[in-house]
């Protein structure tokens, strides 16, 4: 198999499981326990940060695999590597700079306060969450939806008039907030953008592990 994503439930790597679906393309899944560095002997070997997602392509051969372990990098891989695709914005097009922004916002901007409030909240045990770290980061978060909230007033999706890789990787940071409870903050057009990105069939596919309670890493 050529390519092969390394899993958890509820975790990062759901951005590249999503791309994989909506391509279509043919591919191998070893889903895990969460954290997996942990708790699935030998991961370390593999991925010596112990992080998800860890993807490979050997489509090459064994002395040309490609090791990846950033989501939305594995996205832009998948769609730059084996496309041509709708799902990428190519640089001709007006929308290829606010394509890659978002791309990277998704983590650096969104993702990124999510991950103090799960330690802080669920990851840490009781005697070390820290609440008000949690608050803070939580309104964060929610300011800068603020960007999402005005990219999405009169667009169905966040550029190029289609949906691309970049409304996975920002889709993910809402699928993520909603387990956090921090979707109760969403204003109308971002909640009304996340209900169409949800909709879609290849974010059901990539959530069908997602049975037991979503962790993120």
């Amino acid at each position: 198999m050529a390519l092969k994503l390394w899993h958890c439930a509820g975790s990062r790597s759901i951005r590249p499981l999503w791309t994989l679906e909506e391509m279509g393309l043919d591919y191998d899944i070893e889903v895990m326990p969460f954290p997996p560095r942990f708790l699935h002997p030998g991961y370390t070997e593999i991925n010596p940060i112990g992080t998800v997602p860890f993807f490979t392509d050997d489509a090459a051969g064994p002395d040309a695999v490609v090791e990846m372990t950033e989501s939305a990098g594995i996205s832009q891989y998948l769609v730059d590597k084996y496309g041509p695709t709708d799902l990428a914005v190519l640089p001709h097009e007006h929308d290829y700079g606010a394509y890659l922004n978002w791309l990277h916002r998704s983590d650096a901007t969104l993702t990124f306060p999510q991950t103090l409030v799960l330690r802080y909240t669920i990851l840490e045990p009781e005697e070390n969450r820290l609440p008000k770290v949690a608050e803070d980061y939580s309104k964060w978060f929610h300011s800068r939806l603020r960007s999402l909230e005005t990219a999405t007033a009169d667009n169905e999706f966040l550029c190029a008039d289609r949906f691309t890789i970049a409304d996975v990787a920002v889709g993910f940071a809402l699928y993520l907030a909603e387990f956090l409870r921090l979707s109760e903050g969403f204003k109308p057009n971002t909640m009304a953008y996340y209900q169409r990105l949800k909709a879609r069939a290849g974010f059901q596919r990539a959530i069908k592990y997602d049975r037991t309670l979503p962790i993120t890493e």
